[in-house]
């Protein structure tokens, strides 16, 4: 451990459970501190002061929040900018899940699908999802006949009628993985069911966690500590996308495995 201090883990309660209740056990047993989010700091400026390093791990929004305003260090690793798709997409273009793909504002793709979407060979159904790694709406396949921005949950999630969408032809995925990656290694994964996020309890899938390692270890990295989600489409494993890790659900990923390696790259 860095010899400024010991790594405090600060975990948001009733947000992702059975993640934190895991880091919470491996983190105490680790040495390191452990404490529980409070609102209060970041509305009375009360942030607790720590001589060494500070992560937290809750919802994305407040990661997000907590790594432009907090003054721990890191504070959370959750660099936004870095993750959109179109900062990361075109780095993965060789392991990409999405192999043809166009980000444009929302309003320009409900304003004329078929302008956006022919150059791509799609027609009928199409994927949509935010450009933002914070999601103000969930990714989704829709009708491309009679699309709307409320077709996006524009008005409820979101109001900015250019927010950024990226579009791509529909694929079939199963088999979904996520993979925890610190200082460029795979130190962990665990599997989810892709259209209910449901964590399943089996180990990683090989062909799934060699492509990740071939990944990370080749990717110049948007973060030291990241998420990188695989899927399978056609019986290959493909990269669907990369999330900040400290607004990322662990899905059954080695908590002790992480905090040992998130424990290790502060020590130097």
């Amino acid at each position: 451990m860095t010899s400024k201090g010991r790594l405090t883990w600060v975990l948001e309660p009733d947000v992702l459970v059975a993640s934190h209740e895991a880091l919470a056990a491996a983190a105490r047993a680790a040495g390191h501190e452990v404490l529980t989010w409070s609102d209060d700091w970041a509305r009375d400026d009360c942030w607790p002061r720590r001589d060494g390093p500070v992560l937290f791990h809750g919802s994305l929004g407040l990661a997000d929040r907590i790594a432009r305003e907090s003054p721990w260090s890191p504070g959370a690793y959750c660099a936004s900018a870095d993750f959109h798709c179109t900062a990361t997409w075109p780095r993965l273009e060789r392991w990409l899940l999405n192999e043809r793909w166009r980000c444009l504002p929302a309003c320009e793709l409900v304003a004329d699908p078929r302008a956006t979407l022919e150059p791509l060979g799609i027609t009928g159904r199409v994927f949509v999802r935010p450009d933002s790694p914070l999601k103000p709406f969930a990714g989704r396949v829709v009708e491309t006949e009679g699309l709307t921005l409320a077709s996006l949950d524009h008005g409820f999630y979101f109001d900015d009628e250019r927010l950024p969408v990226v579009v791509a032809p529909v694929v079939d995925v199963t088999h979904e993985h996520r993979f925890v990656v610190v200082a460029r290694e795979v130190v962990a994964g665990g599997r989810y069911d892709g259209p209910t996020r449901a964590t399943e309890a089996l180990p990683p899938d090989p062909t799934h966690e060699r492509l990740a390692r071939e990944v990370a270890s080749e990717l110049v990295a948007p973060e030291p500590v990241y998420v990188l989600d695989t899927g399978e489409s056609a019986g290959e494993p493909r990269v669907v996308e990369l999330n900040p890790f400290s607004g990322a659900d662990l899905h059954g990923c080695d908590a002790r495995a992480i905090v040992k390696a998130v424990g290790e790259s502060f020590a130097s």
